[in-house]
């Protein structure tokens, strides 16, 4: 794209104060800022316009998980069914990494946090150690595909390759970047972070797969005939990846989703639900579960919103390709840094506009048949969200430990 061009895509949009300091750029800087602009879908900002249709959720209902009795009696098959998809080449992973350690009081990517006491183990070696696993189950490789940002692709690529993937083989492993959104002003202006940078943020856990298929790596999938994908979040280092278990009872229980679930430690802890929304398969995440929804019971007199998803999800390639398109948008009030009408940076101390993301509960929403599939939460869910307390490197530590893994 040319400046020339740039400026009438800003035209067109009424974002033309993107330009503001045009005339001060480098020829590089101002080449910078026209590649932004190429590469922001500057429609969606439209949609704060209409806040109050894209905020309305439909009739929430229970819907019932495959729970673990259900799923010993049928192991053996259901992993069976598993195995033989995963031999023939059929299932790849995500791995969603684009997330910092700052929380964790490091600069350094999430997935190079160290959560070892005695030795090195990093989030990353744990996850693949857990997926080397069912590649060692299965006699087969799996494509892993890694998600990074802008902020941590660079650190990521490095660090990966300097261990030797931790022992995964290198030509299964594929990298990409998240795709960003422009951030906006409550009128729905875009901001400027630098004079020459769009102020953006990452589109949100549901954006991988147009990220996946911007990168050209559907083509990949395509190439090498894979026809389900896990994705799964780096924060959890004892979940298992690719697990034929699972894959096997999505498959035979012919559903095109398949949700990892725990039983909840509390009606109101901090994780999304899994319901029906208006008779369709979907998520009613925690700041959305009324006091009504936490009381409700199922026919055993047990809660009816009871399982909370770990961001571990089997999708049916050909469905997502479907839905591309269609993928509803949230859009969240936040603090965004930006320049001034003197060109300073400003960091604010309260929301002062919008990110744009689409989330993975509008994929499932989209989708006609979802299977929750309980896991053991001690065995597979060990978030670290912080560095001490609840889902912690702490608490991760002890899961860790108690699933024999060494630290």
């Amino acid at each position: 794209m040319t400046f020339e061009q740039a400026k009438a895509k800003v035209e067109k949009y009424g974002q033309q104060q993107v330009l503001k300091y045009a005339d001060s750029l480098s020829e590089a800087e101002l080449q910078a800022l026209v590649d932004q602009i190429e590469a922001t879908d500057m429609d969606i900002i439209e949609n704060c316009k209409h806040m109050d249709e894209l905020a309305k959720r439909g009739v929430i209902s229970p819907l019932s998980a495959m729970e673990l009795s259900e799923i010993e009696a049928h192991k053996e098959s259901f992993t069976a069914t598993g195995i033989e998809a995963i031999k023939a080449g059929k299932v790849g992973a995500v791995l969603l990494a684009g997330g910092m350690g700052t929380r964790l009081g490091s600069d350094n990517p999430k997935g190079m946090y160290n959560v070892g006491i005695t030795r090195e183990l990093y989030i990353f070696e744990c996850l693949i150690n857990n997926l080397l696993d069912v590649v060692k189950q299965a006699d087969a490789w799996v494509h892993l595909f890694v998600m990074t940002s802008d902020k941590n692709n660079d650190a990521t690529v490095k660090f990966m390759t300097e261990h030797d993937f931790f022992g995964y083989k290198a030509e299964y492993v594929h990298f990409f970047k998240q795709e960003m959104a422009a951030a906006t002003d409550y009128n729905g202006k875009i901001l400027l972070e630098e004079k020459n940078r769009l102020s953006s943020s990452p589109n949100g856990n549901g954006g991988w797969f147009i990220s996946l298929q911007k990168a050209g790596l559907l083509d990949l999938v395509h190439s090498e005939g894979i026809e389900w994908i896990n994705v799964f979040a780096v924060d959890n280092v004892c979940q298992r990846i690719a697990d034929p278990c699972f894959v096997g009872a999505t498959i035979q229980r012919n559903c095109v989703v398949g949700a990892k679930v725990v039983r909840k430690a509390a009606p109101d802890e901090k994780v999304g639900a899994l319901c029906l929304e208006d008779g369709r398969p979907s998520i009613v995440e925690y700041y959305d579960m009324t006091q009504e929804l936490m009381d409700a019971k199922n026919e055993k007199g047990e809660p009816a919103y009871n399982f909370g998803v770990i961001l571990n999800y089997l999708f049916f390639v050909s469905d997502l390709e479907k839905m591309m398109s269609s993928l509803p948008l949230h859009i969240v009030e936040k603090k965004i840094p930006y320049l001034d009408e003197e060109g300073n940076l400003v960091k604010p101390e309260a929301p002062n506009g919008y990110k744009y993301e689409s989330l993975v509960l509008d994929m499932i929403h989209q989708l006609d048949s979802c299977l929750p599939f309980e896991v053991v939460r001690e065995r597979e869910f060990a978030p670290i969200k912080n560095k001490t307390g609840i889902d912690s490197v702490e608490s991760a530590r002890e899961l860790l430990k108690k699933n024999g893994v060494v630290l």
